[in-house]
């Protein structure tokens, strides 16, 4: 097929990108700077309807990975990327007679703060949804399903805490507060969540894009479907990086006070006294600790069967060569 996969950049969209590529598909990226992967690009900004039109046109396939993911930040700012641009790949799908588009969403998009204990993918609610990276996710995948026509065949997938070597998102963050002493744990720890090692979340998308058709107007959640304790998750991975593995513990309704009065401190602008976190990455928020002291993991028996997909790499493999991904970085740092 010919191809265009938004949002290269990331460490998912880059993956999916060369997955495809590599099976034999033209694929052509789009994102705002350089991806640096050797296939052709367009440099835009998603948003642009103009700029998007030229650079849908001719492809078979739309895979929309591009999106605002920080946590906080002028919710103006998550409408324009996350809800206009979905938008406009949308247009431009339905204008260029693109055939497939698989919409990269989010299971935040359905979760109000509560439990969530193995459901399905339960419909996006930009009402309940909590914070602005959620709100214009729901609202971007309503966009895209209710796009699904005879025309333009749409199915959205939530991959659920994607990691894998090299994530800078998730792990990356994770080990520099571990490092730092600043990994406290919220609660007990004992909150069972999903999360899906990046080999399978590309796998999921490249079968997704092949099962468009079966899949067609539906939401799916992608996990490992292997729910561990927050702080055996954690454990792991700061085990895994070599740095120490957190012990503190924080009650949860301190840690959400905290949140809010970062979120507070952040929307002022009164950063620098944020024990030198980087501007756009705070220390804690009211989203964060609803993520690491609720239980959050996904009945996935449907996702397969629709996507005819499995994970092929278990958390426990994942782990190891995230193990030895950092124990090559540190060699090489030492060699220098």
């Amino acid at each position: 097929m010919r191809v265009l996969v938004t949002g290269t950049t990331g460490m998912l969209g880059r993956g999916v990108a060369l997955a495809l590529a590599d099976r034999g598909d033209r694929v052509t990226v789009l994102q705002r700077r350089p991806a640096g992967l050797g296939l052709p690009e367009v440099l835009a900004d998603v948003a642009d309807p103009d700029a998007v039109r030229t650079a849908v046109a001719g492809h078979d396939a739309v895979v929309h990975l591009a999106a605002k993911v920080n946590v906080v930040g002028p919710e103006a700012e998550y409408l324009r990327v996350n809800v206009e641009g979905t938008r406009a790949i949308i247009d431009a799908c339905l204008a260029t007679g693109v055939e497939r588009m698989v919409h990269v969403s989010s299971p935040s998009v359905a979760h109000p703060g509560k439990p969530v204990v193995g459901r399905d993918a339960d419909p996006a609610d930009p009402v309940s949804a909590r914070g602005p990276y959620a709100r214009t996710k729901a609202m971007a995948e309503q966009l895209a399903l209710g796009a699904d026509s005879a025309e333009l065949a749409v199915v959205a997938i939530r991959p659920h805490l994607v990691w894998g070597p090299g994530d800078r998102q998730l792990i990356a963050r994770v080990v520099d507060r571990a490092r730092r002493g600043r990994l406290p744990l919220i609660g007990s720890g004992a909150a069972l969540i999903d999360t899906t090692y990046l080999t399978n979340a590309v796998d999921a998308l490249v079968a997704a894009l092949d099962r468009c058709r079966a899949a067609r107007g539906r939401a799916l959640v992608v996990s490992n479907g292997e729910p561990r304790p927050v702080a055996e998750m954690l454990a792991a991975v700061c085990r895994a990086a070599g740095v120490d593995v957190p012990k503190r513990h924080v009650p949860v309704r301190l840690a959400r006070v905290g949140g809010a009065a970062v979120e507070s401190l952040w929307a002022l602008g009164d950063r620098v006294s944020l024990a030198g976190a980087s501007q756009d990455d705070p220390p804690i928020t009211s989203f964060l600790v609803e993520q690491l002291s609720t239980a959050h993991w996904f009945d996935q028996r449907i996702t397969p069967e629709l996507l005819r997909w499995r994970p092929r790499v278990t958390i426990d493999e994942g782990l190891a060569e995230l193990e030895r991904w950092y124990a090559t970085k540190a060699s090489q740092l030492v060699a220098r």
